[in-house]
């Protein structure tokens, strides 16, 4: 697949081990470096170091970032399908669409954290479960957009993270616009031309989709690569332990405006 989309550059700033204060000047710094979106993520602990240190629910803070933001676009990496009724999600989803002007993306997944399921009272299930119960909620929240007054500014780009190949990529071939794989370069490869096939399978054009990854290196390793491999939205991830650090995401920025031409 060719992509003529331009190369995109994303910040995942990871909510946890860190004061309130210092996320919302990490998010100002990062729009003013240049970067294109900035990433939460959904979850009630932290994801590693102190399995106790502080952390910071998703969407709450999505609305603040909607005000304290003017140009990025901004959402989770990703929203867990559990955690919300999907009409709800919708909604909530529509209000911070309107209160960042527009500038919101909702990434969806089907939900893995255990810990999260267990002590804020959610059925874990299987994973069968979980990615079925994901297939019904998509439908569902679109249905709702098209039902609240005042509807969305746009047709929210919806975004799916994972890799499942029978069932997550066939979900975003039938419901996404930005599809977020895992791996290294020969996976993300893989992955996206399976996403291709069920493309095919449904009538889409398999460009309408932009491929998304994380990164965790620096440009000079594998961003040519991943270019190559179809990928235009890099997103680097940063967390609190230590204090938030943007050189890493400054050089993806570099590399994008380069790139980019």
């Amino acid at each position: 697949m060719t992509d003529s989309r331009p190369v995109r550059i994303g910040l995942q700033l990871q909510p946890q081990h860190a004061d309130y204060a210092d996320i919302r000047r990490t998010v100002a710094a990062a729009e003013e470096a240049g970067v294109d979106v900035v990433f939460n993520w959904d979850h009630f602990f932290p994801l590693y170091g102190e399995p106790d240190g502080k952390h910071f629910e998703c969407w709450t803070m999505l609305g603040a970032w909607a005000e304290a933001t003017s140009r990025v676009e901004i959402g989770a990496l990703v929203t867990c399908n559990s955690y919300r009724n999907p009409e709800l999600l919708a909604d909530m989803a529509r209000t911070v669409d309107h209160i960042s002007g527009g500038r919101l993306i909702l990434g969806i997944g089907s939900g893995w954290f255990q810990r999260d399921y267990d002590s804020y009272g959610y059925e874990f299930g299987t994973a069968g479960g979980r990615l079925n119960d994901l297939a019904a909620a998509l439908p569902r929240i679109r249905d709702r957009w098209s039902k609240l007054n005042p509807a969305p500014t746009r047709d929210i780009p919806i975004l799916i993270g994972g890799g499942g190949e029978k069932k997550t990529l066939r979900y975003t071939a039938e419901h996404a616009g930005i599809w977020h794989g895992f791996g290294d370069v020969d996976t993300v490869t893989r992955k996206s031309g399976i996403l291709d096939g069920h493309c095919r399978d449904i009538g889409r054009d398999p460009a309408e989709i932009e491929r998304s990854v994380g990164v965790e290196g620096a440009p000079e390793d594998d961003g040519a690569a991943l270019y190559d491999a179809g990928v235009r939205l890099f997103t680097v991830g940063q967390d609190g332990q230590g204090g938030y650090d943007l050189s890493r995401l400054k050089d993806w920025i570099v590399w994008r405006d380069e790139r980019n031409g």
